[in-house]
């Protein structure tokens, strides 16, 4: 299990060119506004961490147009920053087993499809996933998606561009989320990984590739996101994405 990618909801200037965008590529982070995916009722762009990325979500209607319910209503009563962290899982259906046999609420494998030019066309992902639910006071779920083959995920590499590995940044080792987590979803998040730490107000999850998820209590929700890095280009603080603050380790 390993981290894939950041699902954010983001007001539209993280989607032009603005000051915020212009902030993100000083950092080190290659980033093309102009390409992305959608409907008439959302837009997505993509900020790529070597095999890993920032997805950048905008809603323009009020069904979002084919993107996930919760995450549309949480977009329009206001929620930005992130929403969802997904992970990559070599066996989905393992997964939703376990955990379902364990008593942990988690919705069956689905697969991603989008509908557009008025659900007259859509088109089904080459992956599946499953979330399970929110945090109880704090806006984020975590999501594991497996593609349909690692034939699939080596034709997606053509698409990773541009890529902040162009400067010697090549991935994200390590999400620190602050936020009004209770005991009961510390207790949840012990059942759902198999190596945590768990101290006082911290719990820390370790991952494949060294990567690792470090879930702490606090009043109020943000997100610390450390990348690798082989140089000093990266200017520590000055990469904001909402709530989500992003630096070089």
């Amino acid at each position: 299990m390993k981290i894939d990618h950041l699902v954010m909801n983001v007001t539209p200037h993280y989607q032009q060119e603005s000051s915020e965008v212009q902030n993100i590529r000083k950092a080190g982070l290659p980033y093309n506004v102009k390409k992305g995916k959608g409907t008439k009722g959302f837009r997505a762009t993509n900020i790529w961490i070597g095999q890993e990325y920032f997805e950048l979500i905008t809603i323009n209607s009020n069904d979002g147009g084919g993107w996930k319910k919760e995450w549309v209503h949480a977009y329009n009563t206001g929620q930005r920053g992130l929403i969802c962290l997904m992970l990559d899982v070599n066996n989905l259906d393992e997964v939703v087993q376990r955990l379902q046999t364990q008593e942990i609420s988690i919705s069956d494998p689905e697969k991603i499809k989008i509908e557009f030019f008025f659900k007259l066309f859509s088109k089904t992902m080459p992956w599946q996933n499953s979330y399970l639910n929110f945090f109880e006071n704090v806006p984020l779920q975590i999501g594991f998606q497996q593609l349909d083959s690692k034939k699939i995920r080596k034709g997606f590499e053509k698409y990773m561009v541009p890529n902040s590995s162009e400067n010697n940044i090549s991935g994200i080792t390590q999400i620190h989320i602050f936020g009004n987590f209770t005991l009961s979803d510390f207790k949840m998040l012990c059942t759902v990984f198999e190596e945590t730490i768990l101290t006082e107000n911290q719990l820390t999850v370790l991952l494949e590739n060294c990567q690792k998820l470090i879930f702490e209590t606090s009043k109020d929700y943000s997100v610390q996101v450390t990348l690798k890095s082989e140089n000093n280009f990266f200017n520590v603080g000055t990469c904001i994405i909402e709530n989500t603050s992003i630096n070089c380790k």
